[in-house]
């Protein structure tokens, strides 16, 4: 397995995540936070294609330690816990910049710019980062 076939699969699980969210309404109520909205069935199975295909490629390579992080976004996007899987999957894009950095792994420079993409991307999906909401909840 190659660092880009693991940021394939990143981006396949990221694309994911995004369509999820753009289903969720734009403010949600405490209340209704715990049942969440949870994905089509077809987003779940091919999510799991995803994390399935990693995990069985990745068996005997550097990546398998990604393994517990990527079922952790698996059950989490499951649920409809949009804030748990894409706490996983920077988990997992931290993995692969601190393997990187210890020299488990080899990371292109364009490969580099994949990861930065995909961590931006999944910081934006989070509650919370739509800069319009910015002076909502002050007490004005």
């Amino acid at each position: 397995m190659l660092t880009a076939e693991v940021l394939d699969a990143i981006g396949g699980l990221t694309a994911h995540v995004k369509s999820y969210a753009a289903t969720l309404p734009s403010i949600v109520h405490l209340k209704v936070v715990p049942s969440g909205v949870k994905p089509s069935a077809e987003a779940m199975d091919s999510y799991e294609v995803i994390v399935t295909r990693t995990q069985r490629q990745s068996a005997g390579t550097p990546y398998r330690g990604l393994n517990e992080s990527l079922v952790c976004s698996l059950e989490a996007f499951e649920q409809g816990n949009l804030i748990g899987t894409v706490q996983a999957l920077l988990t997992v894009i931290d993995q692969l910049e601190r393997m990187q950095r210890d020299q488990e792994i080899e990371v292109g420079r364009a490969d580099e710019k994949r990861l930065t993409e995909y961590r931006v991307a999944l910081r934006k999906v989070l509650p919370g980062n739509q800069p319009e909401l910015a002076e909502t909840g002050r007490g004005s």
